[in-house]
């Protein structure tokens, strides 16, 4: 659950039109500054995705096994964040195709 709430949060940090409702401009800018770096965020994020789905759906095991519940409850969290963060980083490429 933390690897995919870090997934998501740098996913969200590429996609922030409403940076300057927050940011200001300033913070804006400096956030522009750092766009040099989405391609590797969106890399980041899919690595923790595959963390979090391995964690998820790798054989349990015997001792101290998670119960049954618990384990879908944890695959629809990580399947979630994982829609979610796909979402987003589409999001983020998306004004480079719109002409």
């Amino acid at each position: 659950m933390g690897l995919s709430a870090l997934a998501l949060a740098f996913g969200v940090c590429c996609v922030a039109p409403w940076a300057v409702t927050i940011l200001g401009v300033s913070g804006a800018v400096f956030l522009a500054r750092l766009a040099f770096i989405q391609p590797y965020v969106v890399a980041g994020t899919i690595v923790l995705l595959g963390l979090g789905f391995w964690f998820v759906y790798r054989r349990p095991r015997p001792v101290g096994a998670c119960d049954v519940t618990q384990q879908r409850r944890l695959r629809w969290i990580v399947w979630s964040a994982a829609i979610i963060v796909v979402v987003i980083d589409l999001a983020s490429f998306a004004p480079r195709f719109i002409i």
